[in-house]
């Protein structure tokens, strides 16, 4: 999960009216119009996972579901584009997930899920925060963790996807100087800021990498 900047909403949200419309009547037009403004937003990642999506691996995510808000069905900042896995991200928080407390889940185009996770080489997120010292924000990553299934079946995926950059890096520790390794870092961070899971990718890189026996 990245920290994600709103734009402007769709025109056709505007024309739709909870009190006249469901989201079942959303013509397939709206949706592609819809998909053009969320793409600009999150590019083809999910807003949750970060893993890449396309027509047919992708579902509209209302953050907070019809069923449970229904006044914010056609409401922009509630929509997301979300992975159709449903063993993680929109599918898992709306079936599996349940219950939980909306208030929890960290909302990306509003908060910075940077304060909030850090990813390890072994793919796994864990919170950022100390238990101890801010049980709060401790508490509210590891339930959005957990609502969106963000370890589980994604950890054995982030783990393969970074576990290229991490070989790499081993080899490299001990050829280049200090310096040369740190520009290969800034570059591999650089290329990779639209691509899938360059969250965990960027943490691994920059904190991580070559120092855990994690990485195997």
């Amino acid at each position: 999960m990245r920290k994600l900047q709103r734009v402007v909403a769709p025109e056709c949200l505007k024309k739709l009216e909870r009190e006249k419309h469901t989201w079942d009547q959303v013509t397939t037009d709206n949706k592609n119009a819809i998909w053009e403004k969320l793409e600009l937003m999150q590019g083809k990642r999910c807003a949750y996972c970060e893993s890449p999506i396309d027509k047919g691996s992708r579902h509209i995510e209302h953050f907070r579901q019809r069923s449970d808000a229904p006044k914010l069905t056609f409401f922009w900042e509630n929509l997301f584009g979300s992975c159709s896995r449903t063993d993680c991200c929109g599918k898992y928080k709306d079936v599996k997930a349940r219950p939980y407390d909306p208030k929890d889940l960290i909302k990306p185009d509003e908060e910075d899920p940077e304060d909030f996770f850090i990813f390890s080489a072994n793919g796994s997120v864990s919170p950022r925060a100390d238990p101890h010292k801010e049980k709060e924000k401790w508490h509210r990553a590891m339930e959005t963790i957990r609502i969106f299934n963000l370890n589980g079946p994604l950890q054995g995926i982030r783990h393969a996807a970074v576990r290229g950059y991490v070989t790499t890096f081993d080899a490299l520790v001990n050829e280049v100087t200090p310096k040369e390794l740190n520009e290969w870092i800034l570059s591999e961070v650089s290329n990779t800021v639209n691509g899938p899971f360059v969250t965990a990718i960027r943490h691994v890189l920059t904190n991580t990498v070559g120092t855990s026996d994690s990485t195997d």
